[in-house]
């Protein structure tokens, strides 16, 4: 049964409650909102000033700060008086775990309070099993309710917006043991809260759901959003992937969680969470922003959703696999030009002089015609037919056909065409305002009709800039791929970008939304004045010393608010522990404990390399 809340083929924005956040209003016909979060010691007065004014300066709308402790929230006052009289009107937004006491104070001098559902009144995670009855299961709510209603009062005398920031990575041990570490659950550790918040009639409330896989990131959000619209619930919605990371990865990863959302109309305000100093994040975020609002207005799209499709609960579009493209197979890379790693590459009409004997081509149907005709064997080569061509597809033997489409086409004469030549692989492409809602509809069309003839994305650019680039390529096909469209990515480019970068960018892509896995990944959090180590420095070291081990995952946590649990499916970690020391992780185990930060990288490269070593033994 089709599930889905948005509209899949024409874009609009999610309309949503309109928030005060001191002088600015989000949420509504109000622009989506940019913001960052400080790396300094909140304590620092003069250095927290410093940043805040870089992050805003850049394009930042309000500034985030963390606030372990209750000195930490009084310093939020000098803080906030220090801007003011700086002549800077931004909000400020006091990030609070673990101590709801914290969040009573820092409402007093903060324009929004930030409170972790997963650590309010719930206390730290342990990982521990334990079964809830209902009646004991209500009495936490209850407990919950005691504790957060005062601070909604709090808030509402001093007019302070809050936000209910749920992370994946800190679910209480309550709701992981009731629902699991699933989208459901951190939905659910939402709701909790946001009822209270409808049933008090406080309404100054922001909400965001966050983890670093992309597509639990992506699903989350979704049915946050469906489940609010079932409960008469209209909230504004902050975006952002958790611990993405730094430099091209954090940024194409960030690009295809958020990328996904603000495709499909949502998201009120953005935060993209690099491990780059703060003002870095503000220009990538800015750039999602303004590229995805380029589709409002847009021609219209005059689709139908696939009954079978579920928005909600997506999973991968079963076709029938055509050599290694579809199926079970993961995405294949085509790539334009020569390149080394490409599943396939494409060499246009004219024929290469030397070809490799590891590759294989698409040429133009005219080309293959051509060398068949010749008596060459094109082992390794494959035809393409622009749609202009469909009718000679049956008249060219070859095992493996590549047919241009695009949404609009008669669909009667393409879906004949499919049906009748299951050895064809659909390269569906768009130039629409919206290309994301013109390509969703082609193979929805294919869908409803019953063809299972795979699909590669091609999507075509004219950037001179690489991250450019990168941010929208990963922006367009994230919703793609976290549909379960995606058998393969081809991306095209008229500019000055290497095709080294090109193919670069799609397999990084297509492992930012846990598609294929070509490379080393690294889930490391951008910093805060709770980090207590030299964090980038670290990150570089590690990344120097693993990054020809592909198929590895590596936490780098600055703290551990998030570290074991954004960590759940990461092979080892790196959590801060105190000052300057660290504790290592073997999946959410801890296996050592407050290791000088000196030699901590030295200690996670032994353990790595000595469960290596076992793991070969074992196999010998």
């Amino acid at each position: 049964m089709n599930s889905n809340v948005i509209d899949l083929f024409n874009y609009h924005r999610r309309p949503t409650s309109v928030v005060h956040i001191g002088a600015l209003s989000m949420g509504g016909d109000n622009p989506i909102r940019i913001q960052s979060m400080t790396t300094t010691s909140t304590d620092d007065t003069e250095a927290s000033v410093a940043q805040a004014e870089r992050i805003i300066k850049a394009g930042g709308e309000l500034v985030r700060l963390t606030t372990q402790g209750s000195r930490e929230a009084e310093n939020l006052k000098n803080i906030n008086a220090a801007l003011r009289a700086d002549g800077f009107s931004t909000p400020l937004v006091a990030d609070v775990h673990f101590n709801p006491h914290v969040a009573d104070v820092a409402a007093l001098y903060a324009e929004k309070v930030r409170i972790n559902p997963g650590n309010y009144v719930d206390p730290a995670r342990k990982f521990i099993k334990q079964e809830y009855t209902d009646e004991e299961y209500a009495q936490e709510l209850k407990k919950i309710e005691e504790r957060f209603v005062p601070f909604l009062n709090i808030c509402r005398q001093h007019h302070t917006a809050i936000r209910i920031g749920v992370n994946h990575g800190s679910l209480s041990d309550r709701i992981r043991n009731r629902y699991g570490d699933t989208p459901e659950g951190i939905v659910e550790s939402c709701m909790e809260f946001l009822r209270i918040c409808k049933r008090e009639r406080f309404n100054d409330v922001v909400i965001s759901v966050k983890a670093s896989n992309t597509v639990v990131m992506v699903v989350s959000v979704r049915l946050l959003v469906a489940r609010m619209e079932r409960e008469d619930m209209h909230y504004p919605l902050h975006l952002g992937v958790t611990e993405a990371g730094e430099g091209e990865d954090g940024r194409i990863k960030s690009s295809v969680g958020i990328g996904a959302l603000l495709a499909d109309g949502i998201g009120d305000t953005v935060r993209v969470s690099l491990s780059e100093e703060p003002e870095a994040e503000i220009p990538v975020a800015r750039h999602l922003v303004d590229y995805i609002g380029r589709k409002a207005g847009h021609q219209l799209v005059p689709a139908m959703a696939c009954e079978a499709f579920d928005w909600l609960h997506p999973t991968r579009r079963p076709t029938r696999a055509v050599a290694n493209v579809g199926g079970n197979h993961v995405p294949v890379v085509i790539t334009s030009r020569e390149g080394w790693r490409a599943d396939y590459i494409y060499m246009g009409s004219k024929k290469p002089q030397h070809p490799d004997d590891g590759k294989r081509y698409i040429v133009d149907f005219n080309v293959y015609a051509d060398m068949a005709e010749q008596g060459m064997a094109p082992a390794n080569f494959y035809p393409i037919f622009p749609v202009t061509a469909m009718p000679l597809v049956g008249a060219v033997q070859a095992p493996l056909k590549f047919l241009v489409l695009q949404f609009g086409t008669p669909s009667e004469e393409y879906l004949a065409c499919l049906k009748a030549h299951p050895e064809v692989v659909v390269v569906c492409v768009s130039n629409h305002q919206n290309r994301l809602g013109c390509q969703r509809a082609l193979v929805h069309e294919m869908m409803s009709a019953g063809v299972e003839n795979p699909v590669v994305f091609a999507q075509m650019y004219q950037l001179g800039d690489k991250e450019e680039f990168q941010l929208r390529a990963a922006a367009d096909m994230g919703a793609l791929m976290v549909d379960g469209l995606c058998d393969g990515l081809w991306l095209m480019n008229e500019g000055d970008i290497a095709p080294a970068d090109i193919e670069q960018t799609s397999f990084a892509i297509l492992q930012a939304a846990r598609l294929r896995v070509s490379k080393t990944e690294y889930i490391s959090c951008p910093g805060c004045g709770r980090t207590l180590y030299d964090l980038r420095t670290t990150i570089a070291r590690i990344k120097e010393a693993t990054k020809d081990m592909p198929g590895l995952k590596i936490g780098i946590m600055g703290c551990i608010v998030n570290g074991p649990g954004e960590m759940a499916d990461a092979d080892y970690g790196y959590v801060g522990a105190g000052v300057n020391r660290v504790s290592l992780y073997r999946r959410q185990v801890c296996v050592e404990k407050n290791i000088p930060q000196e030699v901590a990288v030295e200690h996670l490269l032994a353990l790595i390399d000595n469960d290596r070593r076992s793991e070969n033994e074992g196999n010998g």
